[in-house]
């Protein structure tokens, strides 16, 4: 079997716990007004490889990479869920840690068979939830967000560690109502085990510019530190309030 991957980076030290060897899957059908990988969304790019091609390029590395693993990203890895299940079973063949990096936007809870099989090899994963209002989200990113607190509650009763991602972009998801909000829905996974709220940076322009596309967001201002940190303790309110109210 073969996929369609972007790119790999060898030296990962933001994509899971330790050094990984981070593969980037090509194709996307979120249209999030802040990705900084516009490369990646069309399904017909990339290169065809295989699974045991990959995991001979992580053998070359994996000298450097005993603490750490392998992540999925995207792109949407969970878009080609065959080609992601073959390359995490031969993976954890192989005692490597997986962790995958989800928008999780394919998710159907009606029909979960492809994504289960890529889920009982899975170490970790972490989970993108862009905004927690569906229309919001649904502006933000193109589609609702029905099916990716779907999968969040999925992954939940399946018991699979979960880091949640929040990227704070200011005017957009940066309102103390919403990030509260957030919280007490992360209250509800007992297989949360980390929060990372991501200042939103307009670094990717100059790739619009050289893909020919407009930038979405403009002249919006990067997120400064003290506004992230506000952010994620109203996060952290938010949870401290759910977990209040379960008891």
């Amino acid at each position: 079997m073969k996929g369609r991957i972007h790119s790999t980076e060898s030296f990962g030290t933001v994509d899971g716990p330790g050094i990984r060897f981070v593969i980037f899957f090509q194709g996307c059908p979120l249209r999030c007004k802040y990705c900084h990988n516009p490369d990646t969304w069309d399904f017909s790019g990339g290169i065809e490889t295989t699974a045991e091609e990959l995991m001979k390029e992580y053998d070359s590395y994996k000298e450097f990479l005993k603490s750490g693993g392998i992540t999925a990203t995207g792109g949407e890895p969970l878009a080609q869920p065959e080609f992601l299940a073959e390359l995490f079973a031969l993976a954890k063949s192989k005692g490597v840690h997986t962790c995958l990096d989800t928008s999780a936007g394919v998710f159907n809870p009606k029909q979960t068979e492809k994504i289960d099989e890529v889920l009982k090899n899975t170490d970790l994963i972490m989970l993108d939830i862009k905004h927690i209002d569906n229309e919001m989200h649904k502006e933000l990113t193109g589609i609702e967000n029905s099916n990716i607190l779907n999968f969040a509650e999925h992954i939940r009763d399946l018991d699979i560690p979960v880091w949640i991602r929040h990227v704070v972009v200011p005017g957009i998801t940066d309102k103390y109502e919403e990030l509260f909000a957030l919280g007490e829905y992360l209250s509800t996974l007992h297989n949360l085990k980390a929060l990372d709220v991501l200042p939103y940076h307009d670094m990717a322009k100059p790739k619009y510019a050289e893909l020919g596309l407009e930038y979405p967001l403009g002249d919006t201002p990067p997120l400064t530190k003290a506004e992230a940190i506000k952010a994620r303790e109203t996060i952290i309110s938010g949870i401290k309030s759910g977990l209040h109210k379960q008891q």
